[in-house]
């Protein structure tokens, strides 16, 4: 495995596999990885005949009272589970490298940003929107690769490209669950044991929305309900939102007439988790 910093060397390696004929297939990330991320990279594989990796603790897309400070960033282990796992470059650039002095450029993409996290979590979209445009620039992938947990930044990536003309396959991933069906995700390790224990209630209230959806419900607020009545029946948990939404658009949806994304944000204790189900009309989750 190649580990570059420069932009310049990641470009240079790059269109050196694109220009030998390889296809080549891009996961950026945050690091801190995790098996959900390892699922990206097994999936990039099958896609492409090489795999690109980035780890960048991306600045813009945290607000003031976020994480951004202790965010983790386990560099060694992240580079070795990379290297495991047979990726072919990782470009882990300083800041600078990303955003130099004068960067000046935002991408805003209005319409799937607006609803969910982003009143929550106001520029966070806009900050993915810019870095992942940036990165997609610098590796020149064929296919990149994003997990389906965070769903909502999965559609604005995809209309940023369509709208864009970026010359390149979008693909989500399915979620990656722990034994007790708490989504994996690197915030995870904030919590304490007993936050832990409760944030299982997330995954069970998805469940129990798309039982009542296969039985035949598709009143959005049954639904939804659902996920409130299991995540108020815990005193660490307190919801953020939960809502059923146009996988796509990002849009309400008041009736589950075709598939839906029901999605939450719930905080554990301090720490803000998401999570997801897509549901059919009578069949319930078709991916949870």
């Amino acid at each position: 495995m190649i580990t570059v910093q420069a932009a310049s060397d990641a470009r240079s390696a790059c269109a050196g596999w694109r220009a030998g004929g390889d296809t080549l297939a891009f996961v950026p990330t945050m690091g801190a990885l995790h098996e959900g991320h390892l699922s990206l990279v097994r999936i990039a594989h099958d896609r492409c005949d090489r795999v690109a990796v980035s780890i960048f603790v991306n600045p813009r897309q945290f607000g003031p009272q976020e994480d951004y400070l202790r965010y983790p960033r386990p560099l060694e282990k992240d580079s070795a589970l990379l290297s495991d796992a047979g990726v072919d470059l990782l470009f882990a650039p300083p800041p600078g490298e990303i955003f130099p002095e004068g960067f000046a450029t935002t991408i805003s993409v209005a319409g799937p940003s607006q609803g969910l996290c982003g009143p929550f979590r106001p520029g966070h979209f806009d900050g993915v929107s810019t870095v992942c445009c940036v990165l997609f620039g610098i590796i020149g992938p064929h296919v990149s690769v994003f997990g389906m947990k965070d769903a909502q930044q999965l559609a604005v990536i995809r209309r940023m490209v369509r709208d864009l003309g970026i010359r390149m396959e979008v693909v989500g991933a399915p979620i990656v669950r722990e034994a007790d069906g708490l989504a994996r995700s690197s915030r995870n390790r904030y919590l304490n044991s007993a936050e832990r224990i409760e944030a299982t209630a997330i995954h069970a209230g998805l469940l129990e929305a798309g039982s009542l959806a296969a039985s035949g419900c598709s009143d959005a607020d049954r639904l939804v309900g659902a996920v409130r009545t299991a995540v108020s029946a815990k005193p660490l948990l307190r919801l953020q939102y939960a809502e059923l939404v146009d996988p796509d658009a990002m849009t309400p949806m008041p009736v589950l007439d075709r598939r839906g994304l029901l999605a939450t944000a719930v905080f554990a204790g301090t720490t803000r988790l998401i999570d997801n189900a897509l549901l059919e009309p009578g069949r319930g989750c078709v991916e949870v």
